[in-house]
């Protein structure tokens, strides 16, 4: 029987929702930038989530969930407070090298914006100056704002329709903080693969050193299967097992994300099937709204 219990639950939108689950072993091992492989019942699929936040005292991991898929959504209705996941294996992934930084830009896009909080509380932390920059579609979609301000010297705040903060893509509040700060020691981001890659694009020709956290489709999480491989520096490497940070000016972002639309007519197909069965047990009227594809940050 399965102990991973379910304590805390915050649904920020009706799509994205907050999962606090009571796992101690895992909360005293667990790093910023590791992942977990979640089976949400016995028959349920194997998918990697990014480790949010934990907390080693409650003995609690957190993750935050996007409502994309069949598994997803159905998670969304079925993982309430008091119930269990019936499996969580991790912490997987190499942990984000911290390091010695002075100064550094903690970037995180959409969905991004959750795993990439522990990495900004751990640069600061570790003594660095944090400048965080998060971006959402809409004032309606923000969350995690006051934990942000709370781990960072300086803090931007984008939005696509200028609800709130500044109006525009992301990589506008990366700018702003380069021009304003000609000393930035690292850039980590996290967030959708063209985000990631369009901050990459800005960082280059200012020389800065760039992190992102890479979401390519995964399976067994050990570097057995193959199907998180990707591209870096004209290199093969695995996801699960070789990161997942990897170098943004050496990550094949278009490779990587022609990757991530090879299994969506099956995605779609699994979705509707879903979707028609809790219509004939009388569950859901319809499946929730899907995000866009640029809120998508793993699974």
């Amino acid at each position: 029987m399965s102990n991973f219990e379910i304590v805390a639950r915050e649904d920020f939108s009706d799509v994205t929702y907050l999962l606090e689950i009571k796992h101690p072993l895992m909360a005293r091992a667990a790093k910023a930038g590791q992942f977990v492989i979640v089976m949400s019942h016995e028959e349920g699929e194997r998918i990697p989530l990014t480790i949010a936040d934990y907390d080693r005292a409650k003995g609690t991991i957190t993750l935050v969930i996007q409502a994309v898929g069949k598994t997803t959504r159905e998670m969304q209705q079925s993982c309430q407070v008091g119930t269990s996941l019936h499996g969580v294996v991790g912490p997987m992934g190499i942990p984000s090298p911290i390091g010695h930084a002075k100064k550094v830009m903690c970037v995180g896009g959409g969905l991004g914006v959750a795993p990439i909080f522990p990495q900004a509380r751990a640069f600061k932390q570790s003594g660095a100056y944090v400048i965080g920059v998060v971006g959402f579609r809409s004032k309606d979609l923000i969350f995690w704002e006051d934990k942000f301000r709370a781990v960072c010297d300086e803090f931007i705040l984008c939005t696509d329709d200028g609800s709130a903060g500044i109006m525009g893509r992301i990589t506008e509040g990366v700018k702003r903080a380069i021009e304003k700060h000609d000393d930035i020691d690292e850039c980590v981001a996290i967030g959708p693969p063209v985000m990631m890659k369009g901050v990459a694009e800005v960082t280059r020709p200012h020389k800065i050193k760039t992190v992102v956290s890479l979401n390519p489709l995964m399976v067994d999480g050990t570097g057995m299967c193959g199907g998180c491989r990707v591209k870096v520096g004209g290199q093969v490497k695995f996801a699960c097992v070789d990161g997942p940070d990897f170098d943004a000016h050496e990550v094949d972002f278009d490779d990587l994300m022609t990757r991530l639309k090879r299994f969506v007519p099956e995605e779609k197909e699994a979705l509707q099937r879903w979707s028609e069965s809790c219509r004939i047990r009388g569950e859901v009227d319809a499946p929730p709204p899907a995000p866009k594809a640029t809120d998508v940050e793993r699974y």
